[in-house]
């Protein structure tokens, strides 16, 4: 179970998870520092290590909507956090399966900062309402990629299970 460290409206940009003043620094290490810069209370409790690895982001339809720039996926990454959103816009959701951002498209998701949330195969449960939501499953490719970190670990697997 994982606890939900903040919870967004829609179409949260990805210019709000990574704001394009920082396109200079693109480096997967160094990114997670500007994750939510704007929101300055939740980028300093990031900042600070104050959330375990696994804590869950919820967010409404849209998410991460707007430019197609890595770098919103790999600064939340970075933070080991996941994102579970009623929808996840089109190129933010191919970035996260490429770098291997956990992310669970949740379209009934009812979920308040603090509650505790366990993801399953197929649902999604607010352990602290009594709730459960169905989740869209990815396909099994798109999924094999992301639980294996990203596409360069999945290909790099694959490649040594062939030598």
């Amino acid at each position: 179970m994982s606890k939900v460290i903040l919870k967004l409206e829609n179409d949260i940009s990805t210019d709000d998870i990574y704001p394009g003043r920082f396109m200079a620094t693109v480096l997967p290490m160094e990114t997670p520092q500007f994750a939510f810069f704007d929101r300055t209370d939740f980028n300093t409790k990031l900042k600070a290590g104050t959330f375990p690895p696994g804590s869950i982001i919820v967010g409404g339809e849209n998410f991460g909507c707007g430019s197609s720039r890595e770098q919103a996926c790999s600064t939340l990454k970075g933070h080991e956090v996941a994102v579970v959103a009623k929808s996840i816009s089109r190129i933010f959701l191919q970035n996260s399966i490429n770098l291997g951002l956990q992310v669970v498209i949740c379209p009934g998701i009812e979920a308040s900062e603090g509650d505790e949330l366990e993801i399953t195969a197929d649902q999604v449960l607010n352990r602290t309402t009594g709730k459960s939501f169905d989740q869209v499953k990815l396909p099994a490719a798109r999924k094999g990629i992301m639980d294996a970190g990203g596409l360069i670990p999945y290909t790099r697997a694959r490649l040594m299970a062939k030598t």
